[in-house]
Parts: structure tokens; C-alpha cells; sequence
């Protein structure tokens, strides 16, 4: 099936479906180019690089692979000048086509390397994680981290479609799964409550990668994803929804160190915080916070957050100021995404206090 991301003369298909990677038909319209660029990982390289590259022959002149270390850690300028090295050294042009073969961090790296080199080349999203099929690879968000925060150096650039091949996802470890559950159960309470039950039932089907459930939930994810993009591209209002529980998630993931914890982890363990924050400010019922804790854990996700201080105080304080450092924060101040009982999500400043306590509460 195909979904079309709406962005007038951006706008690109999402292709989802099962043996799309093998699928001639999947690259069919794709701008002529004497080059192409395979971006991928030491994990994902030796699955898959070799059939994308044969289902390529007859499109490009040469086809070039670049394989990086696998994990957030290295979503770095190493690795981007790395990609930078090869496109240099094979004398790549304007027309060269990238692919980003991977999950969330060879999606997010390649993404951005591809609107840097010579002020912007095509690239393509080819997701192979549930967390990149769902969110990342989808809506044009490109970036490496810094050591003082997360996703913090990027650009919006679009790719030309996205091809997301859910037999890619049966390679998968169980963590991985769950850590893509994460971006699933997000749309629920900001968007779709409906979606929200649908997911609780069918929440062990996912787990076993059920083919029919899996398909479901991809293209129910970049369905309301699709919508909300192709209406705030550049995030400047409804967009932030999206980040439903990330400014907690992303503060854990910089204090604890890059790949301590999965994205998909540590927003899901953002996701309870934020709601019980909700519940403190009147927003969303105990009930509610309570089901949504019991799903993410059912998913095989923390609940707990992590103390980055033995000292409360000092957790606390640490937490705030990686916080600090959020693109959502407003003149230094925190803006978090928050949901109500209705289903709708706020973007708000709340009280430095407050936070605290729904932290004091809800670490380890």
C-alpha cells in the first residue's frame, strides 16, 4: 500500500508492504543518477545491503556502500564526515542518490548528510527498525546528537519516499521491538484513542510480530504521522505533539550516555512521566495514567526512570538542565507535550516544582 506525504512540490510516497526491498517496482521513478550511496550499519549491512544493491543494478552507473558502527552512540560528526569522506572521495555530484538503510540513527544521519553535501541531494528512506518505520524515517526530521543533547545539530529535509518492508522487521531482537512499540503507543493518546485500544488488544500479536497486526499498526502510525507533518512541516505548532513524552526520554538518554538506553526505551519511560505530569496539572485522570503505565509496560519498556544522581536534589537539577536543552524549551523555559482525557495533546510550560515532584516520584 502506498501513503502520500503532503507537502506540495516535497510531497513523496510511503511504501508499505512485505518483500518491497527485493520489489523492482519499489525504486521505479527514482531520478536518474551516474551514482548511488548505500548508508547502513555493522547490524543491518550484512542482512540486507547486498539485496537493496542487486534490486539497484541497471539504475546507477556505480553503486557505493558505507557501513558504520551500529548504535546512538555513534549518530555523531564522526560518522557523518565518514559518509562525507566517501561521497569526496568518489567524486559524487549533485544527482548522486543516497540510501539510508537502517533504523533511526542511519535514517536521521543520512537524512542530514544528504541536505549538507553540496547544499542538498535526494536520498532515499529505506527503515529497517519499527521505531524508524513508524516515526523516524518518516516526516523529513534530520540530525546527529551532541554530547549536551540529543538531535540538537540537524535539518528538515524530505526525502524522495519512504519504503518500509516489514520482513525487514522479523531480524529484529525483542528490545527493539518494544522500543518501536514506544513511537506505536505515542500516537494513541496525542491523536487516535481508538488507536490507543486497538493497540492494548492486540498488543501480544505485535509482540510475535503477527504480519497483519505489524501492518496495521505501520500504516495507522503513518497515517495520523502523515497528517500532522503535512500540516506543520517545520514544527512551529502542531508538529510538537509528536513528542509526546521526549523531552523526558531525550534527557535520559544524553544523562545516561548515548545507547545506555534505546530511544524507543526512554520515551517510553518519558511517555509515563509526562502523563502523570498531566494528571498533576488536572489534564488526565488516574485511571488513564494507570492504563497507559500498565501498556507501556506490558511493551516491554521501563516505567521507572533512571536516577542520573544518587542525590535527589542533584537528579533533579541534572534532569532540568538537560531538559533545558530541548528545541521546545521557549527563552530557557521547558515546554512539555501533555495529553488530556479527551485524546487532545497541550505543548506548555509547567513549573519547575512540579516537574521535580513527577520526578521524585517516578525514578528508580
Amino acid at each position: 500500500m502506498s501513503l502520500q506525504i503532503e507537502l506540495g512540490e516535497r510531497s513523496y510516497p510511503i511504501l508499505i508492504g512485505s518483500g518491497l526491498l527485493d520489489d523492482a517496482a519499489s525504486w521505479d521513478g527514482l531520478p536518474a543518477a551516474a551514482q548511488a550511496l548505500i548508508v547502513t550499519n555493522t547490524t543491518v549491512g550484512p542482512l540486507y545491503a547486498a539485496r537493496l544493491q542487486q534490486s539497484l543494478v541497471g539504475r546507477f552507473g556505480r553503486m557505493h556502500l558505507v557501513q558504520l558502527p551500529d548504535g546512538e552512540q555513534y549518530k555523531n560528526w564522526d560518522s557523518l564526515n565518514h559518509v562525507f569522506d566517501t561521497l569526496l572521495q568518489q567524486a559524487c555530484d549533485r544527482k548522486t542518490l543516497l540510501f539510508a538503510l537502517g533504523g533511526g540513527v542511519v535514517g536521521d544521519l543520512t537524512g542530514f548528510a544528504a541536505a549538507c553535501y553540496m547544499r542538498g541531494v535526494p536520498f532515499v528512506q529505506v527503515p529497517t527498525t519499527l521505531l524508524a518505520q513508524v516515526d523516524s524515517s518518516v516526516g523529513g526530521k534530520t540530525a546527529i546528537n551532541h554530547p549536551l543533547g540529543k538531535n540538537m545539530i540537524g535539518a528538515f529535509y524530505q526525502p524522495l519516499r519512504v519504503v518500509c518492508d516489514l520482513y525487514t522487521l522479523r531480524t529484529l531482537p525483542a528490545r527493539e521491538i518494544s522500543a518501536g512499540l514506544a513511537e506505536v503507543i505515542k500516537y494513541g493518546p496525542i491523536y487516535d484513542l481508538d488507536f490507543l485500544t486497538w493497540i492494548d488488544s492486540h498488543l501480544e500479536a505485535l509482540r510475535q510480530l503477527d504480519p497483519a497486526a505489524l501492518a496495521y499498526a505501520v500504516r495507522r502510525s503513518c497515517e495520523i504521522k502523515a497528517a500532522v507533518v503535512g500540516q506543520d512541516e517545520r514544527e512551529t505548532g502542531l508538529r510538537a505533539i509528536l513528542n509526546f513524552g521526549h523531552t523526558f526520554g531525550h534527557a535520559i538518554e544524553a544523562g545516561l550516555g548515548y545507547g545506555q538506553w534505546l530511544h524507543g526505551e526512554a520515551v517510553g519511560c518519558g511517555m509515563v512521566l509526562a502523563a502523570r505530569l498531566s494528571q498533576r496539572l488536572g489534564l488526565l485522570s488516574a485511571d488513564r495514567v494507570q492504563h497507559l503505565a500498565d501498556l507501556i509496560a506490558r511493551a516491554g519498556l521501563p516505567v521507572r526512570a533512571p536516577r542520573l544522581e544518587p542525590d535527589p536534589a542533584a537528579n533533579a537539577a541534572r534532569y532540568l538542565e538537560l531538559m533545558r536543552v530541548d528545541k521546545k524549551a521557549d527563552a530557557g523555559q521547558i515546554r512539555f507535550v501533555l495529553v488530556d482525557d479527551a485524546g487532545a495533546a497541550h505543548l506548555r510550560p509547567v513549573d519547575d516544582a512540579l516537574v521535580v515532584e513527577v520526578l521524585e516520584a517516578g525514578c528508580a
